[in-house]
């Protein structure tokens, strides 16, 4: 693989449902997942029009006076919902801040929905700023990228060896969580290390991050050595998240990377992190443990899975939540 080269995947074979689409698409998936963790995908049935009216909204909501911004602060790092204002996460510890802005939204659910009322594990109420047609907009492109990752999902179990509708009733009320994020040119006076988002790996199942033509998303390969992801017009970047390489029992592995916004310029993306159910049970699949060994993991429900995650690290200044 060249230096800068990610698999590009086209997923329209698994779009139209053509014959021998779900399992062409899974093996290209199922090799990415094993070698890099990192692939591109196109054809994939997103809107072009919703992408960029979505994008319109990210850049009207960080042109908010920081005051307005701030406002919808309120309890974010218990509920993963709201504004995290620039330099509030670490998602290196070892480095300084993060410089980069986010807002974040999960499942759009009304303060008197049960979940919310039982306080069921990681569910809470969104938080929308008073911009005529955002919440609209954005919601749109939540659902649109959820279809998406459910669908990516019939190719990942087909690829190892499972129904293909294995995780649909795990991913049919997710812990999902979008997020816009927004990163200034990276400053001359910036700290030892500091860049837009530190070396890291995202918890969940699948990420699918939609870059602006800036770039600067980078992958570490499995040797050590990193790869630029450049913007590739058309197409969104997914990989493999913690979770989903659990499942699998470490045959698809989660991949460190990066983001460093050298360019001069400002940059913009929207991440998509498909969490599975908070009752789900994450249990090895039966095909990805070598006969004769057991599964390198115990079973854990999807909350539980993500409160382990989260709990020695997630604290107001420095938090893991994501990047991309």
């Amino acid at each position: 693989m060249a230096e800068h080269d990610l698999p590009i995947i086209d997923l329209e074979p698994l779009v139209s449902g053509a014959p021998g689409g779900l399992e062409k698409v899974a093996a290209e998936i199922g090799r990415a997942a094993r070698e890099i963790g990192f692939f591109y995908v196109r054809n994939h049935g997103v809107d072009s029009a919703l992408v960029e009216r979505t994008f319109a909204a990210a850049h009207r909501f960080f042109a908010e006076p920081i005051e307005t911004k701030m406002a919808l602060t309120k309890d974010f790092y218990k509920t993963n919902r709201g504004y995290v204002p620039m330099k509030g996460e670490n998602l290196d510890p070892d480095k300084p801040a993060d410089l980069k802005e986010a807002f974040n939204i999960g499942l759009d659910l009304a303060p008197d929905d049960p979940r919310i009322v039982s306080g069921e594990p990681f569910r809470a109420v969104n938080q929308w700023p008073e911009i005529p047609g955002w919440k609209e907009t954005v919601l749109s492109y939540f659902n649109s990228v959820w279809g998406l990752g459910r669908l990516i999902h019939r190719a990942v179990a087909t690829d190892l060896g499972t129904d293909p509708a294995y995780f649909e009733d795990k991913l049919d009320a997710p812990l999902a969580t979008l997020r816009l994020l927004h990163y200034p040119p990276q400053p001359a006076g910036a700290e030892a290390g500091q860049i837009g988002a530190g070396t890291h790996t995202d918890y969940g199942n699948l990420t699918i991050l939609l870059p602006d033509a800036v770039g600067g998303l980078e992958v570490r390969r499995r040797d050590g050595v990193w790869l630029k992801a450049p913007t590739i017009d058309g197409t969104f970047v997914c990989n493999i998240g913690d979770c989903l390489m659990r499942w699998t029992n470490d045959v698809y592995v989660s991949t460190p990377h990066r983001v460093v916004n050298s360019g001069g310029r400002q940059r913009y993306s929207i991440a998509f992190f498909l969490d599975p159910n908070p009752d789900a049970q994450v249990v090895c699949l039966p095909g990805c443990v070598p006969e004769g060994q057991s599964a390198a993991y115990e079973p854990i429900s999807g909350a539980d899975y993500l409160k382990s995650r989260l709990d020695a690290s997630y604290a107001p200044v420095k938090s893991k939540s994501a990047g991309g």
